[in-house]
């Protein structure tokens, strides 16, 4: 594992920026790194990833989007969230491979709102309890430490990724998803939900018409294995392996 740094920006391999505050401690930011190991492993992928502070993206953001040709917005506590939605917004409108597991699909769904749907004062319940636009709010249920079964919908990008099952179950560590109020907007205008569980609560989203931008509520990395790394991580290191840049910044 590799943090990022200036002196870092020009080798030659291929690079994965593994968007967030990494903390050895906690099990899901450790799991997204043996997870993108095991999944470069198999594919022998000439690819290395490294994490990105996300206090250093505003001001570094012209030079990190130079660097890395794929995103990975991690689970964990966020020093800058403002960082955070500059790199999904990037991703977003310049068709760079990118993946949000567990707190990355709440971002994802947060710049969807405000950037695409227009709505500048979308807020998180995590972090401005008080806003008036709670697109990401508390769930009724936490799904701390819970297996669940989520339902896959075909057609879409993440059926073929998953060899067209109908269901997988996954493992979550959440307590905050998307405000149900919100859900047909963000679902009609684009980033579908193409996951759900049983009740029909959104578990995974995908953009239309983007080579890779996939967000899951569940954290695919606490299942991956050397023997068999997750199916979904295999496919974003391998888009980001093929990926080819031409870049507008946000803003």
């Amino acid at each position: 594992m590799v943090f990022f740094s200036y002196e870092l920006w020009r080798g030659s391999r291929l690079k994965i920026g593994v968007v967030g505050d990494f903390n050895r401690l906690y099990v899901s930011q450790e799991a997204t790194n043996d997870a993108l190991n095991h999944s470069i492993a198999s594919s022998g992928a000439q690819i290395e990833y490294e994490w990105i502070p996300t206090a250093a993206i505003t001001e570094q953001l012209a030079a990190i989007t130079d660097t890395y040709r794929g995103f990975w917005i991690a689970p964990g506590v966020l020093e800058s969230i403002s960082g955070v939605l500059q790199i999904i917004q990037y991703a977003r409108e310049n068709n760079v491979p990118l993946i949000g597991t567990c707190g990355g699909f709440q971002t994802i769904m947060l710049e969807y709102a405000q950037n695409k749907l227009m709505l500048e004062e979308a807020d998180h319940e995590e972090f401005n309890p008080d806003a008036t636009t709670l697109v990401i709010n508390k769930l009724t249920c936490s799904l701390l430490g819970q297996q669940g079964e989520v339902f896959i919908k075909s057609p879409s990008l993440v059926s073929g990724i998953y060899d067209h099952a109908a269901s997988t179950v996954e493992q979550f560590r959440c307590s905050y998803g998307l405000n149900p109020e919100y859900e047909a907007a963000i679902h009609h205008s684009g980033l579908k939900i193409v996951g759900a569980d049983a009740e029909g609560k959104p578990r995974i989203a995908e953009l239309s018409g983007h080579r890779f931008f996939i967000g899951t509520l569940f954290v695919p990395q606490l299942s991956s294995t050397p023997e068999k790394p997750h199916c979904l991580v295999n496919a974003f290191v391998e888009q980001a392996s093929h990926a080819q840049v031409t870049k507008t910044l946000p803003g």
